[in-house]
Order: C-alpha cells, then structure tokens, then sequence
C-alpha cells in the first residue's frame, strides 16, 4: 500500500492533475477512498499534502 501512497506523492506534485485523476489512475473507484487511505498512512489529506509542497 505504501507503493501506492509514494505513487501519488509524485503525481500529487502536478498541479495540473486533479485529484480525482490522480485516485482514478492508482485503481480507486471513488475518490472518497482514496483520501481516506492517503489522510490515514500520511496524517493529512491529499489537498494538504498538495498544498504543503
């Protein structure tokens, strides 16, 4: 799972990509649980983490 997570802080960099995109690129069907996982292995929700950087 951790792959995963390394894979969108990477992605997560490009603005340009939304976050939706970006959950639906790594295989989640709704973008809620993408952020639940991301906010529960980090601490912080992707839109943070995008706001951090």
């Amino acid at each position: 799972m951790w792959l995963v997570i390394e894979e969108a802080n990477g992605r997560l960099f490009d603005a340009n990509n939304a976050i939706n995109d970006i959950s639906l690129q790594l295989g989640f069907k709704y973008q809620q649980h993408f952020t639940r996982l991301f906010k529960q292995k980090t601490g912080i929700t992707p839109n943070e983490f995008r706001n951090l950087n």
